[in-house]
């Protein structure tokens, strides 16, 4: 056992795919504490263990449609402490709005994104620490399929990167060095983006999602 490892459950019915997570993980400093391959052991297991975080894929038995989602929904209810993050073969917007509007520590990854262990151990890592992630494709999808009429319209082309990278649950200093500008630069843009959606004054990381989930929405 590693001292102050993160604690982990995994749901997933691919067993090949759950042990190489598993195997992944515990050699990434993380403890993985349970495993199970449907939804409802999922939720004994998280009620028994309280992990730090858990990772499920978002089709599962017996219908294969969207049992992780709802027993993801099920723990950030109970355990909202508790990061999540699902796993997903597809882009599925409604699933990744869904999920990102029940707050931080949530993640939306496509299976794929696990073939690049750093990216892939990084990221987990930062939605554990709070941030909200979703998955750089589902970003890139919805961009390309904006509408004219886009409420998102107001934002200029710079803004519209800016508010992609927060999709992913980049801070301010992480946006700042993908795009090589300044973070004072970045801040700036993040508060014109908050203006110009007309978002609520209210907890700064909070409007941070809200414009996340606008972002989402307008596909």
């Amino acid at each position: 056992m590693i001292t102050n490892a993160k604690r982990v459950v995994l749901a997933e019915d691919d067993v090949l795919l759950r042990e190489g997570l598993a195997g992944l993980l515990e050699r990434s400093s993380f403890e993985v504490v349970g495993q199970c391959g449907n939804p409802s052991e999922l939720i004994e297991l998280v009620r028994e263990h309280r992990p730090d975080l858990v990772i499920v894929d978002i089709r599962m038995p017996p219908s294969q449609t969207s049992e992780g989602l709802d027993a993801a929904r099920v723990i950030r209810e109970e355990l909202p402490e508790t990061a999540i993050v699902v796993l997903s073969a597809h882009v599925q917007v409604e699933q990744a709005t869904d999920l990102l509007a029940t707050g931080e520590r949530s993640g939306y990854l496509l299976k794929t994104r696990v073939t690049d262990v750093d990216e892939f151990i990084e990221t987990v890592e930062r939605i554990v620490r709070g941030a909200s992630v979703v998955d750089p494709a589902l970003v890139q999808a919805l961009v390309a399929a904006r509408r004219v009429e886009d409420q998102l319209d107001v934002l200029s082309p710079r803004e519209r990167e800016v508010l992609s990278l927060m999709a992913e649950g980049r801070s301010n200093v992480g946006i700042a060095h993908r795009l090589w500008i300044t973070e004072g630069t970045v801040e700036n843009h993040v508060h014109s983006i908050l203006r110009k959606l007309r978002l609520p004054e209210s907890d700064a990381d909070q409007r941070r999602v809200l414009a996340v989930i606008t972002f989402l929405d307008k596909r």
